[in-house]
């Protein structure tokens, strides 16, 4: 990094599972950053650090040359950038605002559109990677919005991320998200039935993972989340609460272009299930537990 972009003030909004992590990154970069979250709790390792304090979105992006948001749910989006004390409130003209919530669409058009009337830039960059990506700064970033606008906060993204990719216009990212979730959601089906399958077969569940992880049925999830499986870890990486959140966008996307998702619509009832069954502040990979429920395994009765 230069000196000169070392002096762009960060703001940053939302501190959970990756927010923290992804915003110790850009601080331990050298940037100067102003820093609001619900619970001021989840922000103090940050301020022992160095980050300011603010007491609302507004106030960080009042202080901020580029305010960050990752957040909960579209609605927490909205409040946060655009409810009264949002931060495009407090945003100066020229500055830039960026949310990597994974949310709707049409919000990040209603956000740029806002914004531009401000003299403010708006982009949309959803990541994937969950807590281990947001740790080690080896995100994927899906990234939209002006050309210009990203230009700008790319070396930012750097710090973020491994593969950053910008799709287009404003929303481009958050519709190249929901791709990334209908990929993850069928997966973890079969994730879950396979390894469900090898324990119902009496095989070391070490061993067949290490068997299959390095041939064509390989994966993300299945080498990153099936040690986690194994061990009875079910913490979240990233919350079933949120991925169910993110699976009835890409349903109703779908709808609205007369899209069939059958695939997609099935995990998202499992996942619902899990919901029902106490899961929903548990990891992704908790899948598991619903679906051995439905064949009282072994694994049901430990979970």
């Amino acid at each position: 990094m230069t000196e000169a972009s070392k002096s762009t003030t960060i703001g940053w909004i939302g501190t959970g599972v990756m927010g923290g992590s992804m915003a110790g990154h850009l601080l331990a970069a050298g940037h100067p950053m102003t820093v609001f979250t619900r619970s001021r709790e989840k922000a103090a390792e940050l301020e022992r650090r160095g980050a300011t304090w603010a007491d609302s979105p507004a106030a960080v992006a009042a202080a901020s040359d580029v305010t960050f948001a990752i957040v909960g749910f579209p609605a927490d989006v909205r409040d946060v950038f655009l409810g009264d004390n949002g931060a495009l409130a407090g945003a100066r003209p020229g500055s830039l605002l960026v949310d990597m919530t994974t949310s709707e669409p049409s919000l990040a058009l209603e956000i740029a559109a806002a914004a531009a009337l401000r003299g403010v830039g708006a982009v949309d960059a959803p990541v994937s990677g969950g807590d281990v990506g947001a740790r080690n700064a080896t995100l994927s970033i899906m990234i939209g919005g002006a050309d210009e606008d990203v230009r700008r906060v790319w070396p930012l993204f750097e710090i973020l991320g491994k593969t950053l990719v910008h799709l287009g216009g404003p929303g481009a990212g958050q519709h190249t998200k929901m791709v990334n979730q209908i990929l993850i959601a069928t997966g973890m089906i079969g994730v879950s039935e396979a390894l469900l399958y090898a324990q119902q077969a009496g095989l070391d569940l070490d061993k067949a993972l290490e068997a299959v992880s390095g041939g064509a049925a390989g994966s993300w999830s299945l080498s990153n989340y099936g040690p986690r499986m194994l061990a009875g870890d079910f913490d979240p990486g990233f919350f079933v609460d949120h991925f169910v959140k993110d699976m009835g966008i890409a349903l109703d996307e779908a709808r609205a272009m007369q899209l069939s998702v059958p695939g997609l619509a099935l995990a998202h009832q499992l996942y619902v299930a899990l919901q029902a069954q106490g899961g929903g502040r548990n990891g992704t990979q908790a899948l598991l537990l619903a679906l051995a429920r439905l064949s009282d395994t072994e694994w049901s009765r430990r979970g």
